[in-house]
């Protein structure tokens, strides 16, 4: 069953929109209003021929994937791939810290066997916590304050940054650091020379990745220095091999969230 004005509708109030909790009520809304229409019809026709393919067919379809792809384009959806969850999946990631760049980096991994299991709202900090993990990554490496993963998470919980299971609101970052003691200072892709600057002088820079290198959906990554070839070092929360490379600016630039929430794609973090 095609609904045609129901994509162009979703657009323009997801546009409408001017933060990540009034887009996730917007797509809560519509999904509801979706299944109110077409569902009864369905079952209808459920019934009548074909009881078990009916409902298949519409979850597949038209507007349950245009749903997917706007949650996905505004990166509301943060999950680690299969191949990430392998790479790190029951490691014990203690000790582990980063002092190729300018400043020395604390290293968190959300799939280490210490957490990976532990709850993050309806999710699990291994599935969905690369936002608290970044954060807790800077507040560690720049206060000097160790604080892990379980209780950035819980923080961020009990805060309302958690995304109903889907990851972390992006005003995590900010409003995270400002609590613990940290100035963060939004950055857009425009902003790049500021973004390597500021990672010269020994600052942190949290960014929230679009699918690429990093991610398929979205994913927080540290920025945690750059090289005298002018690369990007970074410290990846589910991917230590990742970590340990030199990425281009280009790739980071590219790849970042272009209509992220919260002053982002980038924050930049000092003490």
């Amino acid at each position: 069953m095609a609904l045609p004005a129901i994509p162009v509708a979703v657009k323009a109030a997801i546009l409408a929109a001017k933060d990540e909790r009034t887009r996730t009520a917007v797509l809560t809304l519509v999904a509801g209003i979706v299944l109110a229409i077409v569902l009864p019809i369905l079952l209808l026709f459920s019934v009548l021929l074909a009881p078990m393919g009916g409902l298949l067919g519409f979850m597949s379809g038209e507007e349950t994937e245009m749903l997917a792809a706007i949650r996905g384009e505004y990166g509301l959806d943060q999950y680690i791939t299969d191949a990430d969850y392998l790479e790190a999946d029951a490691v014990d990631y203690s000790g582990v810290s980063f002092s190729d760049g300018q400043t020395e980096v604390t290293y968190y991994n959300q799939m280490d066997s210490r957490w990976k299991d532990l709850p993050y709202g309806v999710g699990t900090i291994g599935r969905t916590g690369c936002g608290p993990t970044a954060l807790a990554m800077a507040v560690s490496s720049l206060t000097g304050t160790l604080i892990d993963p379980v209780e950035m998470s819980a923080w961020a919980f009990e805060n309302g940054y958690e995304a109903d299971g889907n990851g972390s609101y992006h005003a995590l970052i900010p409003e995270g650091a400002a609590h613990f003691g940290l100035t963060a200072e939004g950055r857009t892709v425009d902003d790049s020379q500021r973004i390597v600057d500021a990672l010269a002088s020994g600052k942190l820079v949290i960014a929230i990745m679009g699918p690429g290198h990093f991610t398929k959906s979205g994913h927080f990554i540290v920025l945690r220095g750059v090289t005298a070839e002018g690369d990007i070092l970074v410290a990846d929360p589910v991917s230590v091999r990742r970590s340990e490379q030199a990425w281009s600016l280009g790739i980071i630039l590219t790849e970042a969230r272009k209509n992220a929430g919260a002053g982002g794609p980038f924050w930049i973090l000092s003490p």
